[in-house]
């Protein structure tokens, strides 16, 4: 394995000087940077691209932060992601947050001292003013900011869409599992439920429970609401996971989907149409999220340009068994 005193050595250099170019600090006249990266290449000190991207001040590596990689959600979307950004010659690495805003930060530390080109990051934080001493660019992905270029589906829409499928398959007393109240698309979503209470003239006030965008919690909760009030016959659930808690409670219950409870999610990941029965949910189009978020990126990287304010995506109505129309 050649070392840095061969490549040194080869180079007709002192160590130093290939220790400045390697790290890209200092000054190196430009001649003998690329006598350096030349001599790199040749004696095979660096991959081959580690030493052009020095020599290009790229790394042609982006980070992709999502806060829980065993959400089904967060797979199909990075699988998007990656196939674009692989197709551009970008590497991508994948960092799981747990939600945790600390080690959150810790990932954007870490990957801006390792030549990182940008980041695609989905988080939870309503404030993301920690990110502006970040040099780099960008793009939130699933919630809207104000600060960020934004890829995301319209919250609001996609709930009133929900609430009126359950409107015209009959139900009478419609409960929400809500999200995370800290996270902005789990609050319109909400908002989304609730406006459609009123404009659709249902006779009774919002039934909120929280299900935290997790199905063990979504169950322990939709087990409560039902035991509490047996009325209940649809369920609008802020994701497809919290709805899969929701019908593990009714099965529990021995309450029959969707003769007695209807229930219909938001997200249409491909899990809701292996289920049994299969889910009712509002799709988002993940993979044109997801190759959305990294055409912006590589926009922004390459071009060194804000893009302009994208609209936000539609979602659409995936009919499975869990809703049906009575007659």
């Amino acid at each position: 394995m050649k070392t840095i005193r061969d490549v040194a050595k080869q180079a007709e250099v002192s160590v130093a000087t290939v220790s400045r170019v390697v790290n890209n600090s200092g000054y190196v006249s430009e001649k003998t940077r690329k006598k350096v990266i030349n001599t790199i290449e040749l004696l095979g000190y660096k991959p081959n691209s580690v030493a052009q991207s020095l020599y290009n001040k790229s790394s042609k590596t982006v980070g992709l932060i999502v806060p829980d990689i065993t959400n089904p959600f967060f797979p199909e979307i990075s699988r998007a992601v990656e196939d674009v950004m692989n197709e551009k010659g970008y590497t991508v690495i994948l960092c799981n947050s747990d939600a945790s805003p600390q080690k959150e930060e810790n990932y954007f530390d870490v990957l801006s001292r390792k030549y990182i080109d940008g980041m695609i990051v989905v988080t939870n934080e309503t404030d993301t003013s920690y990110l502006d001493h970040y040099k780099l660019p960008i793009v939130a992905l699933d919630r809207p900011f104000s600060k960020l270029p934004s890829i995301y589906t319209d919250n609001i829409s996609g709930a009133e869409i929900a609430m009126n499928h359950l409107y015209e398959c009959g139900c009478q007393k419609i409960a929400h599992i809500c999200g995370p109240r800290n996270i902005v698309n789990a609050v319109e979503r909400l908002n989304g439920y609730k406006k459609s209470l009123n404009k659709l003239n249902f006779n009774h006030l919002p039934i909120v429970v929280d299900g935290e965008y997790q199905w063990r919690t979504s169950e322990k909760s939709v087990m409560e609401l039902l035991n509490d009030d047996p009325s209940i016959d649809g369920i609008f659930a802020g994701n497809d996971i919290m709805a899969v808690g929701a019908l593990k409670a009714a099965q529990k219950l021995g309450v029959s989907v969707p003769s007695d409870l209807q229930i219909i999610g938001f997200d249409g990941i491909e899990l809701s149409k292996m289920m049994v029965p299969s889910l009712t949910t509002i799709r988002q189009p993940l993979e044109e999220i997801g190759t959305l978020a990294a055409q912006t990126l590589i926009y922004m990287i390459e071009e060194g340009k804000q893009p302009n304010a994208l609209p936000p995506f539609i979602g659409k109505l995936q009919q499975g068994e869990t809703t049906m129309i009575k007659e």
